[in-house]
Formats: structure tokens, C-alpha cells, sequence
């Protein structure tokens, strides 16, 4: 059975940084296009930035320069480094394909608060 396991969240004040990773346990996981998401209580889970197979990537447009999404094919592991942190992207933070979604794992939670 496929496994995401997030890792890395935790309380960091405003304009403080992180690095999440991704742990999935998928045996063809460099042949995917591999995201973050994030969700807010009570709104939409939302995509982030994605990573294509050949290291590609997009980003939210209010991410744009501050966040770094990147992949160890080897480790089959994501990671998502995020810089300049603001409270509103308060949230808990999710990997998964962009298709064809597997389970979703329990998240990361980020807590940007002074």
C-alpha cells in the first residue's frame, strides 16, 4: 500500500523558514509529476508548487521566489523549502501526485506565528 509521510512543519515566527519532505513509499516514484498542497480548516486543499519526473517545476503565483520544491529520486523523497514565511500560509501541508491521487498522509503542520 502506498504511504506519503510529511515531515519538517512546526511553529516558526514570520518570516522564518522551513523544510518539509515527502517520504512515499512508491515503488515507480521518479516517473511522476509529485506536488505539495496545502489546507486551511474549512477551505479547498490547494496545490503549491509541483515537480515533474526530469526536476521541472510550477508554483503558486504567491510563492513564486520564496519557496524551492525539489526531489531525490533515489530516496524517493520530496522536499519543499520555504523562505519568508507569512502568517496566512498557516496550514497543513500535503505531497501527492498530481494525478491519479494516492491516499493522503496525516500532513505537516505549519504554524507561522510571532
Amino acid at each position: 500500500q502506498v504511504q506519503l509521510v510529511e515531515s519538517g512543519g512546526g511553529l516558526v515566527q514570520p518570516g522564518g523558514s522551513l523544510r518539509l519532505s515527502c517520504a512515499a513509499s512508491i515503488s515507480t516514484f521518479s516517473l511522476y509529476i509529485m506536488g505539495w498542497y496545502r489546507q486551511v480548516p474549512g477551505k479547498e486543499r490547494e496545490l503549491v508548487a509541483h515537480i515533474t519526473a526530469t526536476s521541472s517545476t510550477m508554483y503558486k503565483d504567491s510563492v513564486k521566489g520564496r519557496f524551492t520544491i525539489s526531489r531525490d529520486n533515489a530516496k524517493k523523497t520530496m522536499y519543499l523549502h520555504m523562505n519568508s514565511l507569512k502568517p496566512d500560509e498557516t496550514a497543513v501541508y500535503y505531497c501527492n501526485r498530481t494525478t491519479s491521487l494516492h491516499p493522503w498522509g496525516t500532513g505537516a503542520l505549519v504554524n507561522v506565528s510571532s
